[in-house]
């Protein structure tokens, strides 16, 4: 069993807006992925991007720069 760490959870309103966060962060080397929205969290879509919180700076910019949505980013232990 993996053990438990803390983990970036970034949440979406649409799978749209989830694959969209996909395509951009696998091109700008983020090493997370899509996963299914954990149980501890409620939102839209179902999906949810996790990510190493060390990478939380490089989520935010690439909203910036690549006009992207997200619901909200929280850090939790998974």
């Amino acid at each position: 069993m993996r053990q438990k760490q803390l983990q970036c959870v970034v949440t979406f309103k649409t799978t749209t807006q989830a694959m969209a966060f996909e395509d951009v962060a696998r091109q700008g080397k983020l090493s997370g992925r899509l996963i299914p929205l954990p149980r501890l969290i409620g939102a839209g879509c179902g999906l949810a991007w996790r990510e190493d919180p060390n990478n939380r700076v490089l989520i935010e910019n690439l909203k910036i720069e690549y006009h992207l949505e997200y619901e909200n980013i929280y850090e939790i232990i998974i």
